[in-house]
Parts: C-alpha cells; sequence; structure tokens
C-alpha cells in the first residue's frame, strides 16, 4: 500500500462531489486523517487487504465528520451560536465510533479488491 496526500487529494478530488473540508485541511491533518482512516479499517478488515482508493473515500468521510462544526457535535455540544452570523443546533449528538461512518462504498471497494461482498450490517446478540 502506498497512502499518500497527493493519492488521496486526486482520488477525492476526481470521485466526489462533498470534498471541501478536505481540501480545506492542510497537509499534516490530511495526513492523520489517512492515518486514522487507514487504522480503522486495518482493524475492522484484518483478514482483507485494504485497497488505497477505499481509505481515500473513508478519510474524506472522516474529514467531514470531524470538521469544526461536527467535531462540536462529536463531543456531544446540542447548540451553539455566533451572535449575529449564525446558530447551529443539532437534532442528535453525533456520538459514534469512527468504524460506524465507514461508507458503503468503502465496504464495495474492499469487497471488489478480495473478491467478497461485505455488508454494512452487524451480527448483534439480542434478548426477547
Amino acid at each position: 500500500m502506498s497512502l499518500s496526500v497527493e493519492g488521496a487529494d486526486e482520488y477525492i478530488n476526481r470521485t466526489t462531489i462533498d470534498n471541501e473540508d478536505w481540501n480545506d485541511s492542510d497537509r499534516e491533518r490530511k495526513q492523520r486523517v489517512i492515518n486514522v482512516a487507514d487504522d480503522v479499517l486495518v482493524r475492522k478488515f484484518p483478514d482483507y487487504k485494504i485497497p488505497d482508493d477505499a481509505v481515500y473515500e473513508f478519510a474524506n468521510v472522516l474529514a467531514i465528520a470531524y470538521n469544526d462544526t461536527n467535531r462540536l457535535n462529536k463531543h456531544g455540544v446540542a447548540s451553539y451560536s455566533i451572535t449575529g452570523v449564525a446558530s447551529f443546533n443539532f437534532k442528535d449528538t453525533m456520538k459514534v465510533d469512527d468504524e460506524s461512518l465507514i461508507p458503503k462504498k468503502t465496504l464495495d471497494l474492499i469487497g471488489e479488491e478480495n473478491g467478497v461482498k461485505l455488508g454494512g450490517r452487524r451480527i448483534q446478540w439480542t434478548v426477547m
């Protein structure tokens, strides 16, 4: 795997619509986001080869999830306002782990690389 900020820039700008948060990030932040995306995917799918494009697809989602506004939501802030500028109210706080943010396209890219079909649903125990 040869993950790079340049590779991520090219992929994200070529294949994604909502890429402003990624493009507004400095190089060091982009590298951190790539590192986290790769780490989460490797831990989630230890038996599969993770293609660079899958990491880049997920990195863009993480850049959006950790932008300035969403980061406050992720930390449990329900609302805030900037006097005379804007007011932000979050319907629900987004206290979720990074693994739950993995998009379907990332799963599809990993599945295609490994010749398997990965689903987004998790199997969980339940008591009835």
